[in-house]
């Protein structure tokens, strides 16, 4: 199994180095889930009850508001996500996760995760440096919505993640950027 894990053994080192013994119990708890195209794993207003990591794939998290989907998370190759209400407070989360490709998963239970922590001073850590660098990017993304102009939102798009543009439909991208598709277009058409 390990060597199918390459994407997310490489992402968990990056975040928090762990001994190989504990690495390796850690990935052995670790369930193997393939998923489909447009498959939405999450779903808003459920209490969820696993945490994913991506090993091969893209996904996107979503909420409805309006009647419309505003995407406000994109997750690809040694990506981790979960509904942070339910794992946090164990409450419906408000987000739905869609996958935009066929993807292969591993999942592993909160009950799990947490008995891991609890136990585990190294994935413990492991633990809040997941959550310190979630945060970072939570601050980041909305500092850019509230202060860069959707032009600076796209080219630091595309600096910061320029393979994105190639695997996601535009609507989510501009739905990403807080902007419509015509926006998005004529965006792109001044880069160019």
């Amino acid at each position: 199994m390990a060597s199918t894990l390459k994407n997310i053994i490489a992402h968990i080192q990056q975040l928090y180095a762990l001994p190989e013994d504990l690495l390796q119990d850690f990935t052995a708890l670790l369930t193997e889930e393939s998923h489909p195209k447009n498959h939405v794993l999450l779903r808003e207003g459920r209490v969820e009850h696993k945490m994913y990591f991506i090993e091969r794939g893209i996904a996107r998290a979503f909420c409805y508001r309006d009647e419309r989907e505003i995407t406000f998370w994109f997750g690809a190759e040694g990506d981790v996500f979960f509904s942070y209400n339910s794992y946090v407070a164990d409450k419906p989360g408000y987000e739905s996760v869609e996958l935009l490709e066929d993807s292969l998963l591993y999942s592993i239970s909160y009950k799990a995760i947490r008995q891991l922590f609890d136990t585990q001073i190294e994935l413990a850590n492991w633990g809040r440096r997941l959550a310190e660098h979630e945060l970072i990017k939570t601050e980041s993304c909305f500092i850019g919505l509230q202060f860069q102009s959707a032009i600076e939102r796209y080219k630091n798009l595309l600096e910061t993640n320029p393979a994105l543009i190639q695997r996601v439909q535009l609507g989510h991208i501009a739905s990403y950027l807080g902007v419509s598709q015509v926006t998005l277009s004529r965006i792109r058409a001044e880069l160019r």
